[in-house]
């Protein structure tokens, strides 16, 4: 069963005063609660009606009208999802809300959403189960996984430097179930490492001994929207390297380039995208 928290607005979220230290850091640890009991499946807080609008139809014929609005009751700020198995337990963790948040003087509301199972079955029904399935086929998420010949923890550590990322996994060889079975030369070697960068996840590992053999075929492709950012990353990663095309405008996108860094791995960085 899913439900929705709703965080209903107030006087400050209409101002769009931002949540101070304190309170992203309870809120953080709520969504960490949640994510690790495994019920946690998205979330976001609502800039100010100032920055929205509604639009209302008429006849069929869209009436748009910017905010701000005022009556702050029924407007939102926020809202979370998740899937649980009864009311009650949505409850008892919508109860655990942060008192960080309005000193406490916060109000929600509970809304349950509707399954494919709560409708009738029909032509209509079907369009959204059509949909529900090829979505369903959709991998929850895909990542690169990169192998290396004993360097794997440097290399790691300087794209978690270059992509603003965090190692939120590492186990060598030493730390693994299957030590007393490894040579003794890989007990310091990467068995596997996971490196989140926003919600992209790069993965890899050192081979063992005399297992390696140098990438090819492939490119480990990443994108951009500030262009220079993008140079620098490029540059960034083209350092001890070999650029295989400058970082230069092309007929696709503003900016692209491709390289293999100094620990063997092939790169594309591409830069917006140009209108034809």
């Amino acid at each position: 069963m899913k439900f929705m928290i709703l965080r209903k607005a107030d006087s400050d979220t209409e101002k769009g005063v931002m949540p101070s230290e304190q309170l992203l850091s309870a809120m953080g640890n709520y969504n960490m609660q949640m994510d690790q009991a495994g019920i946690l499946r998205t979330g976001e807080g609502l800039k100010p009606t100032r920055d929205g609008a509604r639009i209302k139809f008429q006849q069929g014929k869209p009436i748009i009208t910017d905010g701000p609005f005022t009556e702050t009751k029924e407007l939102l700020a926020g809202y979370t999802v998740i899937e649980v198995n009864s009311k009650q337990e949505a409850l008892d963790w919508a109860k655990r809300w942060p008192a960080e948040d309005a000193d406490g003087n916060v109000e929600l509301e509970l809304r349950q959403l509707y399954e494919m199972s709560d409708f009738v079955d029909g032509q209509g029904l079907q369009k959204h189960i059509e949909l529900e399935h090829k979505l369903h086929k959709q991998p929850l998420s895909t990542s690169s996984y990169l192998l290396f010949d004993g360097n794997c923890r440097q290399a790691f550590e300087f794209y978690a430097q270059v992509f603003g990322g965090d190692i939120v996994m590492i186990l060598n060889g030493s730390e693994s179930p299957m030590a007393n079975e490894m040579p003794a030369e890989f007990a310091d070697k990467i068995m596997h490492v996971s490196l989140q960068v926003g919600n992209w996840m790069l993965m890899g590992s050192d081979c063992p001994p005399g297992m390696f053999e140098k990438p090819q075929g492939f490119h480990v492709q990443i994108a951009f929207e500030d262009e220079q950012q993008a140079e620098t990353t490029f540059n960034q990663l083209a350092e001890g390297g070999c650029v295989q095309m400058p970082f230069e405008p092309t007929f696709w996108a503003k900016r692209f380039g491709m390289l293999v860094d100094r620990f063997g791995t092939p790169w594309m960085i591409n830069c917006g995208q140009c209108t034809l």
